[in-house]
């Protein structure tokens, strides 16, 4: 772990282990903090808050730059340590890498933008401003299924604003999450500017509401389950501490009837079997109107089964391991309930261990669980629907509300679908994953509130604060 710039283990020596997926062997022996140890990073974020809150921009974007630089230079072993603790494959810990580094250089370019307003005041000579400062100490919780992305995507618009955070790692990647942790440190950021702590399982609910509970945390976020996320509402909710929450999704593509098959079907693919479905905007249901159904089935069948399915440790893969058995458990027993009430299955199957191949099921309709129920894995249902407004009703018939994304030839119907989905995101003509560092990333309904990236993001992470000068002398009624 990280406290206040030194590299500590847990006060009372507690290790946990992180282990394979596929073979079981030790992945990673991490330290498991106490209550006390998560108490303790958030005092060092809290004692360097004043400091790295009065340093100027360009020094914060010099190190956020460094960072970037770093982060990349880590490639290779964020490629091994994804592999032996989450199962997934090295494109995805490229894409991983990339993308993060574009964040750290979007937060970089944002410290010169936490600008603020001069508001006309009704009464003569008050100079009024909206004004954003830092916020405080950040407490940041990222996932294990993009985790370098969401790693630094927790930390690094809260640092580009001023704020120090302390980012805990998921008991699932700690190795990987301690990777980004190493990048920021070898930027040079000032001692508990940045601290981590990992937890083992068993005592994650303990050492979170330690952190949140602590008087210097001002801001929270979050990314995971939307089961997870209630409960952290719940906690920040009883110490009035803001939270950003990105949750679960069932993200939809509808494809229009006039929309260019190939396209689309590139698209679902894309979106729906990157790193085995575990992405919290896969392509969780794909709604294709009844007459182009047939040819559009067919091609995604083809190209689905293609789809090179393998140990990531052993060589190149799109399909490597899900994360765990219960994974596998979870998706075999949405495609035995699908299958006994009327769908068909297209392509792949059940399977017997975590390399699960690309499945997909056709004929899928609302009595199954699979309609309604995120697979958060390498298995997808394909909905037939009749017209335009059978599509969007389709499409937010769900408890969630993250990513979309529509298929058409003529955009502006296209658009006018995009706009009845009730979603945060939503795509035309394009796959549900997509993620860029400036853009405004977040859901509604079941899929969490606040946002991500951006400008959005320097919303979240800075208190805004009214303040005046009055520049001539006031008159008062007595």
């Amino acid at each position: 772990m990280l406290i206040a710039g030194q590299r500590v283990q847990a006060a009372h020596g507690a290790t946990f282990d992180r282990r394979n997926p596929l073979d079981g062997s030790v992945a990673t022996t991490a330290p498991a903090a106490s209550a006390a140890d998560a108490v303790a990073a958030v005092d060092a974020a809290a004692r360097a808050f004043p400091a790295w809150a009065a340093i100027g921009p360009g020094e914060r974007r010099a190190m956020l730059m460094k960072a970037a630089q770093s982060l990349e230079a880590k490639a290779e072993a964020f490629a091994h340590a994804v592999a032996a603790e989450t199962g997934g494959s090295a494109l995805w810990a490229g894409f991983n890498v990339h993308l993060a580094a574009g964040m750290l250089l979007e937060a970089a370019a944002l410290t010169t933008q936490i600008g603020g307003e001069v508001i006309p005041s009704d009464v003569p000579g008050n100079l009024a401003m909206a004004v954003r400062q830092p916020a405080g100490v950040v407490l940041g919780m990222a996932p294990w299924n993009a985790p370098v992305i969401l790693g630094v995507r927790a930390i690094a618009t809260p640092l580009a604003c001023g704020n120090t955070v302390v980012l805990k790692g998921s008991e699932l990647c700690p190795a990987t999450h301690g990777l980004i942790v190493e990048a920021l440190q070898d930027a040079g950021l000032p001692a508990g500017v940045v601290n981590f702590v990992t937890n083992a399982p068993a005592d994650a609910a303990e050492v979170v509401e330690a952190m949140i509970a602590h008087p210097a945390v001002r801001r929270v976020n979050f990314t995971g389950s939307t089961r997870v996320g209630k409960i952290i509402a719940a906690v920040c909710a009883r110490y009035l501490k803001p939270a950003v929450l990105e949750l679960g999704g069932k993200a939809p593509l509808v494809v229009l009837d006039d929309a260019d098959i190939e396209a689309a079907v590139n698209a679902a693919a894309f979106g729906a079997f990157a790193n085995s479905g575990q992405i919290c905007m896969s392509t969780e249901r794909i709604i294709v109107d009844e007459r182009i159904a047939d040819a559009f089935v067919s091609r995604l069948a083809a190209k689905a089964s293609s789809l090179p399915l393998g140990d990531p440790r052993q060589g190149p893969a799109v399909l490597g391991s899900v994360v765990d058995m219960s994974t596998v458990e979870r998706c075999n027993a949405l495609i035995d309930d699908a299958l006994a009430r009327g769908a068909s299955l297209v392509c792949g199957g059940k399977a017997d261990n975590t390399l699960m191949p690309a499945t997909l099921l056709d004929h899928v309709t609302a009595s199954m669980r699979i309609f309604h129920d995120e697979s958060f894995g390498p298995v997808k249902p394909i909905v037939r629907v009749k017209g335009i407004e059978a599509a969007i009703a389709c499409a937010n018939d769900n408890e969630y509300g993250l990513s979309a994304a529509v298929f058409g030839r003529d955009v502006a119907r296209a658009m006018n679908v995009a706009r009845r989905i009730e979603s945060g995101i939503c795509h035309i003509n394009g796959p549900t994953v997509h993620d860029e560092a400036q853009m405004p990333f977040g859901g509604v309904k079941g899929s969490g509130y606040g946002r991500f990236g951006g400008k959005a993001g320097v919303h979240e992470f800075t208190e805004l604060r009214w303040i005046s000068v009055q520049t001539t002398p006031r008159h008062y009624p007595f």
